[in-house]
């Protein structure tokens, strides 16, 4: 069996996100100042895990995002960054730059609902699924080939120590190897692999791992937290596994958006 840890986390909040403008990709706004300090919050909470493997969306959102975590990490300031156009934000063609009240009027005049409804020239929900699962499996690739590689990068950082360094933030509970090693025989995490994106992009990516590689959640959570769109910063864990032989993995949920770290940081949206 091959494991690995996979970290999600939504940008900080630009002046666009607080007036409810949609951005896409077609608006590439900074973080405002709010989302500074949402970055640097995350960053903060985030400090003592070991990343082996760092990937953004190529927007300046994102890319000043990933920044603001890296600066405050014990382990990982000084790591590369590969910034990946596949991660982006789903585009909305016309409606890029016009309220989000716009977008559901003229959604609702086609006789359809958010986020179903494509405005012209922008991305069908399946193209930004199709985005997120061709990510994925270009991942998925990598880590099983580097683990395949005489386990050269992961004698760095010992698996044990990628994965505790997560437990003692996010609960893994029963996906935690070293709580069940002596049971199960489960080895412990390969790699460990944060990815800063957007919104409507992890939503769809939520949606292909719940309905393309059936992940298992928490039953704590609804079905509306599972379609909702993540707060600014907000972060999804998953645990891969590959079992050997299997093409396709199957996949955990640790937690979905949470934002516990934002407590005190200026409201989010």
């Amino acid at each position: 069996m091959t494991r690995f840890a996979l970290t999600v986390v939504r940008h900080g909040e630009t002046r666009l996100n607080k007036e409810k403008i949609l951005q896409g990709q077609g608006i590439d706004e900074p973080l405002s100042e709010t989302g500074f300090k949402q970055a640097a919050a995350a960053g903060i909470f985030l400090n003592n895990v070991k990343f082996t493997h760092i990937f953004s969306s190529d927007l300046m959102r994102t890319k000043q995002t990933v920044h603001g975590i890296l600066e405050k990490s014990k382990f990982c300031k000084d790591m590369t960054v590969k910034y990946d156009s596949r991660l982006r934000e789903r585009k909305y063609g016309v409606a890029e730059g016009w309220p989000l009240s716009e977008l559901r009027a003229m959604a609702k005049a086609a006789g359809q609902e958010c986020p179903v409804f494509t405005p012209p020239g922008g991305e069908t929900l399946d193209q930004v699924k199709m985005r997120g699962k061709d990510f994925f499996e270009f991942l998925c690739q990598l880590i099983l080939k580097e683990a395949g590689q005489s386990e050269q990068f992961s004698q760095e950082v010992p698996s044990d120590c990628l994965e505790s360094s997560l437990a003692e933030i996010f609960p893994l509970g029963k996906n935690c190897a070293s709580k069940f090693n002596s049971d199960s025989g489960a080895p412990g995490l390969v790699a460990s692999v944060l990815v800063v994106s957007h919104g409507a992009y992890m939503r769809s990516l939520l949606d292909y791992f719940l309905t393309d590689l059936k992940c298992s959640f928490p039953v704590t959570l609804s079905r509306s937290e599972l379609t909702s769109v993540s707060p600014n910063t907000g972060m999804s864990v998953f645990i891969i596994n590959f079992e050997k032989g299997e093409v396709k993995p199957t996949t955990q949920c640790v937690c979905v958006n949470l934002q516990g770290h934002l407590a005190g940081v200026t409201k989010i949206h």
